[in-house]
């Protein structure tokens, strides 16, 4: 069984809640084991802000790319059908065949670094000509006020944002932009189970 997707229980925790909400996306709730969640809340939140308050700066890109690592090795040595692939600097991208619309052709997740007014860990579940489908743990209920990022409700095992394309290549710090080539980051996920190869792929985006 499918558990709904989850938001943030504080303005710091983007990232272990996207983390678990990739692992709720691809996986029954039945198949996950308490070991990942124990783990995805002891390696996350690592960040202290600029008063040297512990936590409150988030979880950092080490914490996340280690916490991949560590998930990888989980799946191998316990069997798990769970594989976490990184990807940084101009990979970092939504366009055709990047490596982060493949992956979402594949019936993959991707947690990515996006800006909303700082620095933000989001979940990509879906793609089309024109939109990505994202769930954003931060719960916003007005709507925006710019053209092409719309709320969505009822989907609440997908998505709860549709955002247009061209946001997420912007280099400024706007709206679910990736920022700075330098400064972009995203984790990809598959369960090796459900995985799509290229062989069997009706179309690519």
């Amino acid at each position: 069984m499918k558990s709904p997707l989850s938001y943030q229980v504080s303005e710091y925790d983007c990232g272990p809640t996207s983390v678990m909400n990739a692992l709720s996306y691809l996986f029954d709730r039945e198949e996950i084991s308490p070991d990942i969640i124990k783990s995805v809340t002891m390696y996350c939140l690592d960040n202290y802000n600029d008063k040297g308050e512990a936590y409150k700066s988030g979880t950092s890109d080490s914490a996340m790319w280690f916490l991949a690592s560590w998930l990888n090795h989980f799946a191998r040595f316990r069997k798990f059908p769970l594989f976490c692939e990184i990807v940084s600097g101009e990979s970092v991208a939504v366009s055709q065949n990047s490596r982060l619309m493949a992956c979402l052709q594949q019936k993959g997740a991707v947690i990515a670094k996006v800006f909303l007014g700082e620095g933000h860990f989001v979940l990509l579940t879906g793609a089309d000509a024109e939109f990505v489908y994202l769930f954003d743990p931060y719960y916003r209920r007005r709507p925006f006020t710019v053209p092409g990022i719309e709320n969505v409700a009822g989907a609440p095992l997908t998505h709860n944002r549709r955002v247009a394309w061209h946001y997420f290549n912007e280099v400024s710090r706007f709206y679910y932009s990736f920022g700075k080539p330098e400064q972009r980051g995203a984790l990809l996920l598959y369960n090796t189970r459900t995985r799509q190869t290229a062989d069997s792929l009706d179309y690519i985006i």
